[in-house]
This record gives C-alpha cells, sequence and structure tokens, in this order.
C-alpha cells in the first residue's frame, strides 16, 4: 500500500472514531425515575466536553494533512489525547451516580434513595470506541506520520516559467515560494518543457530562381 493510500485510510479511521462520538454526544445516557416522573439525562450533562473534542479532534486531521515532518508528529500526539480523554469521558459517564445528582437537581424535594437510574443505550461503549480510534490513530500520526505526503505535493515536480527559471538557477528543485510565485503571475508550475512544442515554420522558401530564369 502507498503512502497515499494509507494517508486516507487513517482519514477514514479518523472520521469514523470522531462521527462515533459526536452521535454518542448528542444522545441521552439514562433515564432516571422518580415514582410517575422520568428525566432524561443527556451525554451533555455528564461529559460536556465529550463533544468539543470531538470537533477537536477533527481539526487535528486537518492540521495532519496541512503539516509535515515535527508540526505533523506534534499534532497526532494531540488527537492522541484527545482519544484518551474521550474514553476516559466515556467511562465517567457511564457512571449511574452522576445521573441521579443531575435528575436531583431537577427534581425539588426527591429523596435520593427513591431516585432509580438506568442506561437509556450503549452510548457509553460507542464514545469510547470512537475515543479508541481517534487515541490509535494519534499514536499512528505521530510515529509514522512523517512519510505521508503533503497537500502540497503535487506542485513538487520540476515546472516551467518562474519557477523552473528559479530551480536552473539553483541546479535543483523549484522551492515552495517560487511556485506559488508563478502561480500569482499566470504561470502553470506543473507545464515542463516536454509539454510545450515549437510553433511549426510555415513561411514559405524564398525562390532560387536567378535573374535569368524570372526574365523568362
Amino acid at each position: 500500500m502507498t503512502a497515499r493510500r494509507v494517508l486516507w485510510t487513517w482519514v477514514a479511521v479518523c472520521a469514523a472514531g470522531a462521527t462515533l462520538v459526536l452521535l454518542a454526544a448528542g444522545r441521552e445516557w439514562f433515564t432516571v425515575t422518580y415514582g410517575p416522573r422520568k428525566v432524561a439525562v443527556t451525554a451533555a450533562e455528564l461529559v460536556p466536553a465529550l463533544g468539543p473534542a470531538a470537533w477537536a479532534a477533527l481539526a487535528a486531521v486537518v492540521a495532519v494533512l496541512a503539516t509535515r515532518g515535527v508540526w505533523r508528529r506534534l499534532v497526532g500526539a494531540v488527537m492522541a489525547l484527545c482519544g484518551a480523554g474521550m474514553i476516559a469521558w466515556a467511562w465517567q459517564g457511564s457512571d449511574s451516580g452522576a445521573a441521579l445528582e443531575i435528575a436531583a437537581r431537577q427534581i425539588p424535594l426527591a429523596e435520593p434513595g427513591a431516585l432509580h437510574a438506568a442506561p437509556a443505550a450503549a452510548w457509553p461503549l460507542v464514545a469510547g470506541a470512537g475515543g479508541l480510534l481517534l487515541a490509535c490513530a494519534g499514536v499512528v500520526a505521530a510515529v509514522r506520520g512523517a512519510g505521508w505526503p503533503g497537500m502540497s505535493d503535487r506542485y513538487d515536480r520540476r515546472g516551467s516559467g518562474p519557477a523552473a527559471a528559479g530551480a536552473a538557477s539553483t541546479g535543483g528543485a523549484p522551492s515552495e515560494r517560487a511556485l506559488w510565485d508563478a502561480i500569482d503571475l499566470g504561470s502553470d508550475p506543473t507545464v515542463g518543457p516536454e509539454d510545450t512544442a515549437a510553433p511549426e515554420d510555415t513561411a514559405a522558401p524564398e525562390s532560387t530562381a536567378g535573374p535569368e530564369n524570372r526574365e523568362r
């Protein structure tokens, strides 16, 4: 598998993990009953940092695509920390005691022993799975991300115009600055010398007839 395919597979895994976390962060995690009354406790009430952490992980994915080298490793480490935090918050939110405390504040004069909490669904597990995917993806980016291609790699070949002129003067590939300068001037830095053909000479050949031939 090429480095570019590895990169886009990594992006797909990150998107799946963030989607799981965002899906769980918008759902009810517990239903607390007090006699005939029911109170729904959401993930936003139990773990309010879960949703913002998922959005931060998506921003880190974009940052990995836009950076290279040490900066990409640093962003990968930040993503791994975000994923670890999501796992911890999912574990914290699965505790029914926190749901009972939140529901007790919404039911005046409720006796703590009369409240009963029941999980609405397996959303804490879903959030934990998404956090695990993001944590593993962050570790992979921190360890192997330096060898992945960047967003500007399509410009990293010899061109013509000002960019090529700058490369010829230094004897190497055009710099990124020279490529952008060429684009600003209206040139295509991806066009090489072989892409341009010399115009054909369509001029008619001069007559070689001497003066005596013209008289005849």
